[in-house]
């Protein structure tokens, strides 16, 4: 069995849950040869997944043009989709040649529209995996249509030759695949070392609460040391988010990818091992807040449909808090942290276990959503 994914090169959430589910699949299906066709910069595979994969470079979506993590541009992300998408029919066609030159037994999509009308000329299932759908993105900005003329009908279009839509929690979207989704259980990187035991590794067993900055692909140019400085919590980044080599001591941690992987720590143990993570609000670092018991403050992103989702359900599935981006980029931390920290736990927690239901889709449990206790931190 061959099965493709196609993971969106938007920032790193897709990539970071489609590793989960790979590496899922691979510990249930040892023989399933697993090829990723993405944008996605290699390293983040590299440092991420346990799988066996061929990953092979490809432009598979057109995803929003970001400035950096806390802007956007929405006129220059409709018109890198009217480029993208204007010679659609050959890059369906391209694609539906590799599925059937590399005898792709199914297709996972999450979620390039590409991936689907390639499946579907090709002949061969496909699945989308996704917590939204970009025709749901770009539908919210006012000029896309305009700029992007047409562009919208062809994503719905290929959203329909979807076999089956599995939808992730925290969602929106999803009318062109309604008649054949399926709502599954959160998709989150969850760490096998847990907080006790990555604190120990990284020393941090006596510094007070842990602040973990995370700001995903696009990174966000902030005054790390000056935060750090006068704190009453120790500040972890990695050096995706500040360039230089690791520093171990002082209020403020730096860690390179390789002082890591040599202490055998993967990024959802850095999370793990917080009391809090900084960030803005994204499915890839909210889902592994949740799964990982971390306390989150996050800051407005731009005009990006997920965020109105997103914000208005975390209260109910963790702890966390606005932070002005004003007060973000000032430093003006500690009050926000302090405050998130003496929040009660929320009251539903959302099932983890997305991954393997996945993998297996005849596996069958409870409601996707269900009351119990918080996960032990």
């Amino acid at each position: 069995m061959t099965i493709v994914v196609y993971t969106s090169g938007h920032g790193f959430g897709h990539a970071s849950r489609d590793i989960e589910v790979l590496d899922t699949i691979a510990r249930k299906r040892p023989g399933a040869q697993i090829v990723v066709r993405t944008s996605v910069r290699r390293w983040f595979f590299d440092i991420s997944v346990r799988a066996p994969i061929d990953l092979q470079p490809a432009h598979v979506d057109s995803g929003v043009v970001q400035i950096d993590s806390l802007h956007l541009d929405q006129d220059d992300t409709a018109r890198e989709a009217a480029r993208f998408y204007a010679d659609f029919d050959r890059r369906v066609a391209d694609e539906a040649d590799v599925l059937s030159h590399i005898d792709a037994s199914a297709v996972v999509g999450d979620v390039p529209p590409l991936a689907f009308a390639a499946a579907r000329r090709a002949n061969i299932p496909s699945i989308a995996l996704s917590n939204f759908t970009w025709d749901w993105i770009y539908g919210a900005y006012p000029q896309f249509e305009r700029l992007a003329p047409g562009v919208l009908a062809v994503i719905r279009d290929a959203y329909a030759c979807a076999t089956r839509a599995l939808r992730l929690p925290l969602s929106g979207g999803f009318e062109p695949m309604a008649a054949v989704t399926r709502a599954v259980p959160l998709v989150a990187r969850r760490s096998r070392r847990g907080r006790v035991q990555t604190r120990r590794a990284l020393a941090l067993e006596d510094q007070g609460p842990i602040v973990l900055a995370s700001f995903g692909a696009y990174g966000a140019t902030l005054p790390y040391e000056d935060i750090a400085r006068d704190a009453p919590f120790t500040l972890l980044v990695t050096d995706h988010e500040m360039g230089g080599g690791s520093a171990a001591g002082g209020r403020l941690r730096r860690y390179t990818g390789e002082t890591l992987a040599a202490l055998g720590i993967r990024y959802e143990d850095l999370v793990a091992a917080a009391d809090v993570v900084v960030t803005k609000p994204g499915y890839g670092i909210v889902s592994e807040c949740v799964a990982n018991g971390a306390a989150l403050l996050y800051t407005s992103r731009g005009r990006f449909a997920e965020y109105d989702v997103l914000v208005a359900e975390m209260p109910r599935v963790l702890r966390c808090r606005y932070v002005p981006q004003d007060d973000l980029r000032a430093g003006r931390w500690a009050e926000a942290v302090t405050a998130v920290l003496g929040q009660p736990p929320p009251p539903v927690t959302l099932d983890t276990n997305g991954a393997e239901v996945v993998a297996d889709p005849s596996h069958r449990r409870s409601p996707a959503e269900k009351l119990r206790t918080q996960p032990t931190r």
